[in-house]
């Protein structure tokens, strides 16, 4: 159940596959509901073992059906069992009333929610489900609310937490904060992105025996990337290479008192492998860069004039890291642009763009919430309540690939199908791990990476760079010089 698809579908869609199965294939809704119950007493059983009293609480849709079939497998397994329930039995699907006549048949086991739960020593969220679509409100809320009160127990939620929007995990005012979510069928987008990780847990899956032939019929809405889908472009080097092979990136950033952020993109690029880094600053940091790391070649940058000859040698570009909003800025981000050349553009790169809105199609845009907002004319809320939405808007604005941070980075590139990065943590909300990006996805690029190539390969290098160093140190006071040891180590593990 630990072994997730790839694959991640909308709501919709998960409904239009269970449809599907049930239509086509004649699989009975009602055993598929046997078998989610089943499927969720046996985590249940894995994850805590010791556990013996249980209190499920369950709404009127299928949802709530398959937690009325976890409590009456529980109950055939001697479980102490207290189901608490929302809906009401004549608004149920057939599947789910039988469901619970079948639990009422086994003792009385069924009480209406009144606004507080018994203790446990786990409880089940099987409120909502995939198919929440407005704010919760009323005694639902209560029902989360008593949910999460118990702190010190786990919760188990079905298909996904409830009051998480499915689609765009967006927390639909309040939702239940899972230890564990089991889904079903189809995992959804929102587990991943938006609210939607912080309140999931550790997340399973358990497609109920759906046949393969059917997730063929459909197409996802997003996919979860795999750093083995790079594998090829990462692989070992020639004997005979030399450093005119992999590329010169030219990084143009570090106005007046910004020099770090510059400084922490070229090193980031050096670490995956771009054979030169070149560094263009203001004339004041020119010197200081070079003293802290040598191997970059640091050009004092006063006239965009002096841009050319390094345009020249340049393979690809990585433009805003520390580049300000001045009139030095904005005439370097001028004469940057006149090139052909690939370009990550990041920071103050993307306030500048915003001002005047153009579209390229080389180029790798990597905006957090508060710039896609700049970048749309919306507010950064409006960006966080549909990310999708929100990364396919900014792509069709300004073209090439976009990636929106955040939790569950996403990355749209034109194609129907978004890309979504589930790697990294908490540890990376500090500052500089954007240059760190900027510069891991421009050395990439610089690396003859396809953009979107260096997009996806770079957002999951990223990640997992993060992901190892809170392994070894703990994520508070992460920073982003920490992630360059393991952007090495990442990008040469399949050299052995």
């Amino acid at each position: 159940m630990r072994h997730l698809p790839h694959e991640l579908y909308s709501a919709a869609q998960t409904r239009e596959i269970d449809r599907t199965v049930i239509e086509q294939h004649h699989i009975p809704g009602a055993r598929l509901m046997a078998n989610a119950g089943a499927s969720a007493l046996a985590l249940l059983k894995q994850l805590w073992p010791q556990a013996r009293k249980l209190v499920v609480v369950c709404g009127g849709g299928n949802n709530g059906g398959d937690g009325y079939e976890l409590a009456r497998q529980a109950l055939l397994e001697d479980y102490q069992v207290s189901l608490f329930e929302l809906g009401k039995a004549d608004k149920m699907s057939d599947e789910t009333r039988a469901a619970r006549e079948a639990l009422q048949a086994l003792g009385d086991h069924i009480q209406p929610f009144t606004g507080s739960l018994p203790g446990a020593d786990v409880l089940v969220d099987g409120l909502f489900g995939t198919g929440l679509d407005r704010q919760v409100a009323g005694l639902y809320a209560d029902a989360i609310a008593a949910l999460n009160q118990q702190t010190d127990t786990p919760v188990l939620s079905l298909d996904i937490a409830s009051g998480i929007d499915a689609n765009t995990g967006n927390k639909m005012g309040v939702a239940v904060q899972a230890s564990a979510t089991l889904s079903f069928i189809g995992l959804n987008t929102g587990l991943f992105t938006g609210d939607g990780p912080a309140y999931s847990g550790e997340v399973y899956f358990e497609s109920l025996q759906v046949p393969a032939s059917v997730y063929q019929s459909f197409t996802p809405t997003a996919r979860r990337i795999d750093l083995d889908d790079f594998i090829a472009l990462l692989g070992p080097r020639q004997r005979n290479a030399h450093k005119g092979h992999f590329g010169h990136l030219l990084m143009i950033g570090g106005d007046l008192g910004m020099s770090g952020a510059v400084r922490i993109a070229a090193e980031a690029g050096a670490r995956v492998g771009a054979g030169l880094n070149s560094v263009a600053t203001r004339s004041a940091h020119s010197t200081i860069l070079n003293l802290a790391r040598p191997e970059l070649m640091s050009h004092g940058v006063e006239d965009a004039d002096a841009l050319k000859p390094l345009l020249k040698k340049a393979s690809a570009l990585v433009l805003g890291p520390g580049l300000g909003q001045s009139r030095w800025s904005q005439r370097l981000f001028d004469k940057a642009l006149d090139s052909d050349l690939p370009i990550v553009l990041d920071a103050d790169g993307l306030n500048l763009l915003s001002h005047n809105p153009h579209q390229r199609d080389n180029w790798v845009l990597t905006p957090h919430p508060g710039e896609a907002a700049r970048l749309l004319g919306c507010s950064t809320a409006e960006v966080q309540t549909d990310r999708l939405r929100a990364v396919n808007a900014i792509q069709t604005r300004y073209g090439g690939v976009v990636v929106l941070k955040g939790a569950g980075t996403l990355i749209a590139d034109g194609q129907p199908l978004i890309h979504l990065s589930d790697r990294g943590n908490p540890g990376m909300a500090s500052g500089g791990m954007g240059d760190a990006l900027s510069g891991i996805i421009g050395g990439l690029l610089a690396q003859h990476f396809s953009p979107i190539q260096a997009a996806c390969a770079g957002v999951m290098l990223h990640g997992m760079a993060a992901d190892k160093a809170a392994e070894q140190d703990g994520e508070r006071g992460m920073l982003a010089m920490d992630l360059m040891p393991h952007l090495r180590q990442l990008v040469n593990l399949r050299y052995e």
